[in-house]
């Protein structure tokens, strides 16, 4: 086969195998705090074709080490492979998939909407029903905090966008394991 010569794929082709899981995954690595680590986990990823949806890094309570918190689609490609390659990593010391029902997850995010004299109300009451802050005003807009799920940044996008949605920053989620009940 030539490069460039367009060939017909069978849909069988395309279907999802039997290893793959269909859910987000939520992966928390313990990593060393060292330069290029976060350069390699990525490459890795890269090269198996997976595509991050959110990646944040930050300090643990160890200066020594950090924490990757990167959520992936388990139903573009299987998890366990790439799990098992990031363990030979050298400066890999723990990973964890973490199960949606045993996570506290957040996400932060900051909204400039544009804020009229006859809107900046509304956006104001938008705001308290998110349980948001706002973190700066001027006379054409309010920069705007909103913290909790995915879904719930989701949702306030929608209801300020038509307002006039300047722009947005999201961090991404962090993670962390629920404490059990006996603890």
């Amino acid at each position: 086969m030539e490069a460039g010569t367009p060939d017909l794929i069978k849909l069988e082709d395309l279907e999802v195998g039997s290893g793959l899981t269909g859910r987000k995954h939520v992966l928390s690595l313990l990593v060393e705090n060292k330069p290029g680590v976060l350069a390699r986990i990525a490459g890795l990823f890269a090269r198996r074709g997976f595509n991050i949806d959110t990646l944040t890094v930050g300090p643990t309570d160890d200066p020594e080490i950090s924490r990757i918190t990167l959520t992936l689609d388990g139903a573009v490609h299987p998890i366990d492979q790439v799990t098992k390659q990031l363990h030979k990593l050298v400066n890999v010391i723990k990973i964890r998939d973490m199960e949606p029902d045993q996570t506290v997850s957040r996400e932060m995010a900051l909204f400039r909407v544009q804020a009229t004299v006859e809107s900046r109300g509304e956006i104001v009451q938008f705001a308290d029903i998110f349980r948001a802050k706002i973190v700066d005003v001027s006379r054409r807009s309010l920069t705007i905090e909103v913290t909790g799920s995915n879904e719930k940044i989701d949702a306030f996008e929608r209801m300020i966008r038509p307002h006039g949605l300047i722009e947005m920053a999201r961090t991404g989620e962090v993670a962390i394991t629920r404490s059990r009940p006996d603890s």
